[in-house]
């Protein structure tokens, strides 16, 4: 059950839909078909009358996300009472202490 003060889910997965669409992963996955789909050989369009448009595919296809989402809430997306906030300088501090945090 959500409690009032944990990201929804929805939230989470529409945040890793942007990552994802901006990632150089899928952009060079775009470049290196030539924008065109590999199944039909239709190319990316935007002309009016004429659109189609190119998705890139997981070949492996996506079935954890329930595990993606306990790690975001477990690692990231953490209880409030786990949090404290700091200054630049001392997070800093912090973060050579132990902690492996890249933020």
């Amino acid at each position: 059950m959500l409690k009032s003060n944990e990201t929804p889910k929805s939230q989470i997965k529409s945040a890793l839909r942007q990552l994802w669409l901006r990632s150089r992963e899928r952009g060079t996955a775009v470049k290196r078909d030539g924008n065109t789909c590999t199944k039909c050989g239709a190319k990316n369009s935007r002309a009016k009358g004429r659109e189609v448009y190119v998705e890139v595919h997981h070949l492996e296809g996506i079935s954890n996300w329930d595990e993606i989402y306990e790690a975001i809430y477990k690692n990231l997306l953490t209880a409030p009472d786990k949090l404290i906030c700091l200054c630049k300088e001392c997070h800093d501090k912090e973060k050579t202490h132990g902690h492996t945090s890249s933020f």
